[in-house]
């Protein structure tokens, strides 16, 4: 079945600072065959370690530019995909394209492709949400050795709490959302060029269907899809989880400041979190020093 998709010209981003990074690009992935999808790919490829960071709604890979450098300054492999419908992937136009599935297999795909191992995983928001159902699977559980996770849950189908649900119904009345202002709205320390990034991937309204769709998918009932994988996965975390693992938290975000020490919990041996007192959902702006703590933590 052939998916009507868009694609983001690429002079909306020849002005995005900080991000110097050549896309890679792939569009015969199993099940997504015609889709380009995009992902950055820095660093040795034989290297000991690769950091996958993954980001959420209603971002793209530009959100780990603070973060990337610190990376690599290690010798490491760094690879940060844009989910289909963000950053400079194929975009959708139809709402019900975009389902828990649809993205979480073209994650398991592109690991697939690019032999992905010794993978340091970094999550945030729906990057969370995806990625930390991966250990899970079986043809992964060796591959991922390490965790960095910052702001976001496991979704097994029960409620995310008043603040998610003020957002939730927020997104349900904006079809046209103004990204780059939500972002400087959520992070008052961006710069006009870095918010207008944020808007690069989305000219126009028939873009944001990705943007519409992650909110309503969050798995806040039982019988949403997505629940099976999220509740095997935290068994996964609690019970046969025994890499490293780091914790960064931002205080200031409404929805997941305040609930990440349930996430911890339910992680086998993760550490008191490293909290970021003036840091909101998208922490990784404050993510150098957030990278540093984590690779000394990890020994690098």
């Amino acid at each position: 079945m052939t998916i009507e998709a868009l694609r983001t010209p690429d002079a909306r981003f020849e002005s995005v600072p900080d991000f110097p990074y050549t896309p890679h690009y792939c569009d015969d992935l199993k099940g997504y065959e015609g889709l380009r999808a995009a992902y950055i790919d820095e660093g040795p490829k034989d290297a000991r370690h690769v950091f996958l960071c993954l980001h959420g709604e209603p971002s793209w890979s530009f959100l780990y530019r603070k973060m990337i450098p610190v990376f690599l300054e290690s010798g490491a492999r760094v690879v940060a995909p844009d989910f289909f419908g963000f950053g400079r992937s194929d975009k959708p136009v139809n709402d019900s394209d975009y389902t828990f599935h649809f993205h979480r297999n073209y994650l398991l795909r592109l690991i697939d492709r690019l032999a992905l191992q010794n993978i340091t995983l970094v999550v945030q928001d729906w990057g969370g949400l995806l990625g930390l159902t991966l250990p899970a699977e079986e043809n992964l559980r060796g591959r991922i050795q390490r965790l960095i996770v910052m702001n976001t849950a496991l979704a097994t189908g029960v409620s995310a709490g008043a603040g998610f649900d003020a957002w939730r119904g927020f997104m349900a009345g904006q079809p046209d959302l103004a990204v780059g202002r939500l972002m400087k709205r959520a992070t008052p320390i961006l710069t006009e060029a870095e918010e207008a990034a944020y808007d690069a991937p989305f000219p126009d309204q028939r873009y944001k269907a990705g943007v519409r769709r992650f909110p309503q998918l969050v798995m806040t009932a039982p019988d949403m899809e997505g629940v099976a994988e999220s509740r095997a996965a935290r068994d996964f975390w609690t019970n046969n989880w025994s890499g490293k693992s780091f914790m960064a938290v931002g205080a200031a975000d409404p929805v997941f400041g305040g609930t990440m020490e349930g996430l911890r919990a339910s992680i086998r041996g993760c550490p008191p979190p490293m909290v970021i007192p003036d840091g909101g959902h998208f922490v990784q702006e404050w993510g150098e020093p957030i990278a540093r703590a984590a690779l000394k933590a990890f020994g690098d």
